[in-house]
């Protein structure tokens, strides 16, 4: 019997190179790499000898005859693939692991993060090179959007992380966490101790909406809304107010779904996660019945995977509908078979009236073509938020899609208004990059000015020496956990084209000197014993209460925790 890949898929093409046979795609050489939602194994020409469910980091590959219940529609998805990809599964030119010549000596290069591309990067690194590493983060604890991203209820996706613990135990590689870049130490001072600095640190902010109201209590940003559920030690634990009846949530990719279904999943199903334990308690306080996805788009240009939609279906006790409209309605009836608008063919379609009580139940109401132009207020906070209606081309497209939120327009103001009653906005539309320090920054973009993964001067498009980027800061933010480690390659590779020429500037202090200066601009800065330290209190923690850990959610009390090592 042939296997399949399900919903966890992290899309970083492990199982690609062990299948003997050559029948998952897309590969990384192919172009549908990292568009897709998931990589596909071919039932006819699978051999059934499971090499690429032992290579799967995040266990998603299982054989078809042993799916059951909601999962069965994935062996359906893998086989439909190949029906409108058509694939010979003939073998590419192989490929060999790089290496540098003995002569060009032992490197010393910085990673400025501790997430997927981070450990992506170190791992292509440590595998490729004699380098030194020091891996560098600003809170005490690592893991990035591993550990403070990924919904709780997904833990087989976190199982990634495990692909790193030797990266991160590697005798070549030092570790500062608690230490921030551009404010502990500065890009020059890491430039002074190392031959490269490869940043990894992803895209920190969320893309706003632009409307009146944004800023009110009660509106909340995607990244602090699923940091508070993560705890992500930044953000504090009364971040979100979960005493209203709905909740608006503005978007509708792969975080919104996330935060509507961890908003409606059953608390004591979450008790079994590592959710923060001050979420775990405010869910079980919550008054939210009903969560609103809102997009300005219609239903062929949902943002969503069509596994993590196909999650939101199966949530037990959760009504899922879609508000009923005549361009949605015509949209569901001409979807095409592996449209996003296809998965709603069999859904409710329904009246909904933001401006009324939620009814009796729990739902989960999908309204397409709303643009929000006005966040309102009542007793200094967030009351609703006010839509209209999106307008659209002659041909049914919405017009300019892409282009920022205009209160006035584009529909004019005579376009049908109706305000959503909610005391919880949650904006998802989108992170975006943050300026790092001593690096050149494009506004458009987001992202660290790079060709490549080498970090240029945008004024003249010449590379700075020494300095690149990997991950969301590079790219924009796009693409999945596994995506990361075809960008990495790219990265190292630049980095190993420099090293090779001689155009990597040699560094005047060595890592003993970058140590003591970490010591003298951040005594309270900790290392690798204390991260230990603070992995087997969390697992004892989650031991004690049948869950895989319980997160520290301070950074005092992972500080703590480290100490007491």
């Amino acid at each position: 019997m042939a296997y399949a890949i399900t919903r966890s898929c992290c899309n970083d093409a492990s199982c690609v190179s062990v299948c003997p046979v050559n029948c998952i795609h897309p590969t990384p050489d192919e172009p549908e790499f990292g568009t897709t939602d998931l990589l596909y194994i071919d039932p006819r020409a699978c051999i059934d000898c499971g090499a690429c469910a032992d290579a799967c980091p995040v266990d998603a590959v299982f054989p078809v005859d042993r799916l059951r219940g909601p999962d069965v529609v994935f062996g359906d998805l893998n086989r439909d693939w190949y029906r409108d990809h058509p694939n010979d599964h003939a073998w590419g030119a192989p490929s060999f692991p790089r290496s540098l010549p003995g002569e060009v000596g032992t490197l010393r290069i910085a990673v400025v993060g501790t997430g997927p591309s981070a450990g992506y990067t170190a791992q292509e690194l440590l595998r490729c090179t004699s380098a030194e590493l020091t891996m560098i983060d600003r809170l005490p604890v690592t893991g990035g959007l591993l550990r403070h991203g990924v919904a709780p209820d997904h833990q087989s996706t976190k199982r990634i992380a495990e692909s790193f613990a030797s990266v991160f135990h590697d005798p070549r590689l030092r570790m500062h966490l608690n230490l921030e870049v551009g404010t502990d130490v500065s890009h020059q001072e890491l430039a002074a101790h190392h031959h490269a600095v490869v940043y990894a640190v992803g895209a920190a902010a969320d893309r706003r909406l632009g409307v009146p109201g944004e800023d009110l209590p009660g509106s909340v940003p995607a990244t602090s809304f699923v940091g508070w559920y993560n705890a992500d030690p930044t953000v504090p634990a009364d971040t979100v107010d979960l005493s209203a009846e709905r909740v608006v949530v503005v978007g509708n990719g792969n975080v919104a779904v996330d935060i509507a279904r961890i908003l409606l999943t059953d608390p004591d199903r979450l008790a079994a996660t590592d959710i923060a334990d001050h979420a775990l308690a405010a869910l079980r306080r919550s008054r939210v019945r009903e969560v609103v996805l809102l997009a300005r788009r219609g239903p062929e240009q949902a943002a969503w995977s069509a596994p993590e939609f196909l999650g939101l279906r199966r949530l037990p006790g959760v009504e899922l509908v879609v508000e009923d409209h005549p361009q949605v309605r015509a949209a569901i009836e001409a979807a095409a078979p592996d449209s996003r608008a296809v998965l709603l063919a069999d859904l409710p379609l329904v009246r909904h009236d933001g401006d009324a009580e939620p009814g009796l139940g729990r739902r989960i109401v999908l309204r397409f073509l709303s643009t929000p132009v006005e966040l309102t207020e009542a007793d200094g906070r967030v009351s609703g938020l006010t839509v209209e209606r999106t307008a659209l081309t002659a041909d049914g497209d919405p017009i300019d899609p892409a282009g920022p939120i205009d209160p006035t327009g584009p529909a004019g103001p005579t376009a049908r208004r109706d305000t959503l009653r909610a005391a919880l906005v949650v904006r998802s539309i989108g992170h975006r990059g943050v300026p790092v320090p001593g690096l050149p920054f494009d506004e458009r973009t987001g992202t660290v000015a790079q060709h490549g993964g080498r970090v240029v001067d945008p004024a003249t498009g010449r590379p700075l020496p020494g300095a690149y980027v990997v991950g969301w800061a590079k790219r924009g933010p796009s693409g999945g956990i596994g995506a990361n480690r075809a960008c990495a390659r790219e990265t190292v590779d630049a980095l190993m084209d420099d090293a090779q020429a001689r155009a990597l500037p040699v560094p005047p202090a060595g890592r003993t000197e970058f140590e003591q200066l970490v010591r003298r601009r951040r005594p309270d800065a900790v290392g690798l014993k204390e991260l230990r330290a603070v992995d087997r209190a969390e697992r004892e923690r989650g031991a004690a209460q049948g869950r895989p850990r319980v997160k520290l959610a301070t950074v005092a009390e992972l500080l703590a925790a480290g100490r007491r090592r």
